[in-house]
């Protein structure tokens, strides 16, 4: 493995992929609130070059940053200088990154010698949308395969839709990937659509035949029940060209691909794009930023696809977007810390889910809203659509909560896509018992 690691690792430096080579992941201890005001200096002045994946928001919660190799020095000066605290928690990330990718081009090659798809890897866009494919071709009467638009790449975006039949029944909607370096998140997705051996002693690869929700259809008395009273819509790459970005050229890339005018930087962060308190705190003006919100509301055009399907349709009950990491199960409001006014319920229903998640492994959660739990974030996607009349609006942040952060080990998806399933459905069983 480690041989085939640094083959890959020449390969990528000759294609041009985005080398990490001697980058290091800080965690950073805030103690102080002018300790805290220097690290949102940090992260704001873009002296260094910095990539903050907990953001410093609060005295007491931890911070952690990707550091580059040639602000190394510079950083970790400034941060002793300071009496900030803080420890290495990855010393060398293009390590682990090779380690990744050999793990993906052991795992093509075992699915090319017939062992079919391996839901315990990470896997390119163009081998999700063949799953999809065979998917639907083996479930015709449950499961269908819409196009909602084309991304600003002009790559296609696909809603898996598991009915019964009806028209303009009542609907859950599920989203993952919409931070295409999240990819526990889309691997997550691809699983919950998927059966996986429910026996601990699990193998990988299964025949791409078996769905989870398709084949539980008919058996799983619960699921049954759902089904045949509301469809379940999901969109399992909701960033399709950040998501083939992060294979190709860059693997922390967070953003879309659209191009923005007068800038350098490319790249819209496509859960601040939504028009719920758009532009507000949270959220950048800076193109360059990770957390850039775009000229306007739904400019992006991922976001626009989906506010079109969701108004269209008219009647969907629950919006859930997964994303990773941390270890939280949230709801709104993210644009502002007043309480939304099913508080009471949204929090009630998220701890009962939370814990169906830690009956499998005892993975712990926290549940609050966004804005108390994490930070303020404007233009996100459940504040989105919550005010648009869908009252249990949740967002997963999934496993860890930051040993590997966004590099999450491959070994892990199937564990994580299991728990975070029973949280899922219970969220789902609880939509379907308390209509609206």
């Amino acid at each position: 493995m480690k041989v085939l690691a640094l083959l890959l690792a020449l390969a990528a430096s000759a294609l041009g992929k985005t080398l990490f080579n001697g980058d290091q992941v800080l965690r950073v201890h805030v103690e102080a609130e002018e300790q805290l005001q220097l690290l949102q200096a940090l992260e704001n002045e873009q002296v260094w070059e910095v990539d903050f994946w907990l953001h410093p928001v609060a005295v007491g919660r931890p911070v952690e940053v990707r550091v580059g190799s040639a602000s190394l020095s510079g950083v970790k000066d400034y941060l002793q200088t300071n009496n900030i605290h803080f420890h290495v928690m990855i010393h060398n990330l293009q390590e682990l990154l090779d380690e990744q990718e050999a793990e993906m081009k052991e795992s093509e090659w075992l699915e090319r010698s017939g062992r079919n798809y391996n839901f315990g890897s990470y896997q390119k866009l163009e081998t999700i949308y063949r799953w999809m494919d065979t998917l639907v071709a083996t479930h015709p009467n449950l499961v269908t395969k819409v196009q909602i638009g084309m991304s600003y790449e002009k790559r296609p975006m696909y809603v898996l839709k598991f009915s019964t039949g009806g028209t303009n029944r009542p609907a859950i909607w599920m989203d993952t990937g919409i931070h295409s370096r999240e990819w526990v998140s889309q691997a997550t997705g691809v699983w919950t659509a998927n059966k996986v051996e429910k026996d601990s002693s699990y193998v990988p690869y299964v025949s791409c035949a078996l769905g989870y929700i398709a084949t539980d259809y008919g058996t799983d008395a619960s699921l049954t029940s759902l089904l045949n009273t509301m469809d379940i819509y999901m969109l399992l790459l909701a960033n399709p060209d950040g998501y083939s970005y992060t294979h190709t050229n860059n693997r922390m890339w967070r953003k879309t691909r659209s191009v923005n005018a007068g800038s350098r930087c490319r790249g819209v962060d496509p859960n601040r794009n939504w028009d719920a308190g758009f532009g507000g705190p949270g959220a950048s003006r800076n193109p360059c930023s990770d957390s850039y919100h775009g000229p306007r509301a739904h400019s992006e055009v991922e976001v626009s696809n989906v506010v079109k399907l969701i108004k269209t349709h008219g009647n969907f009950k629950s919006f859930i977007s997964v994303h990773a990491y941390s270890q939280l199960l949230m709801y709104p409001y993210g644009y502002n810390c007043r309480d939304v006014p099913h508080k009471a319920e949204l929090d009630s229903v998220g701890r009962a889910a939370v814990q169906k998640l830690a009956s499998l492994y005892g993975t712990a959660y926290k549940v609050g809203s966004i804005c108390k739990i994490i930070y303020q974030a404007s233009g996100g996607s459940i504040d989105w659509s919550y005010d648009a009349g869908i009252k249990y609006s949740y967002a997963f942040e999934l496993r860890d909560t930051g040993r590997y952060g966004f590099l999450l080990p491959a070994n892990q998806i199937i564990p994580t896509a299991s728990e975070t399933w029973l949280a899922l459905k219970h969220i789902m069983e609880y939509v379907r018992d308390h209509p609206y």
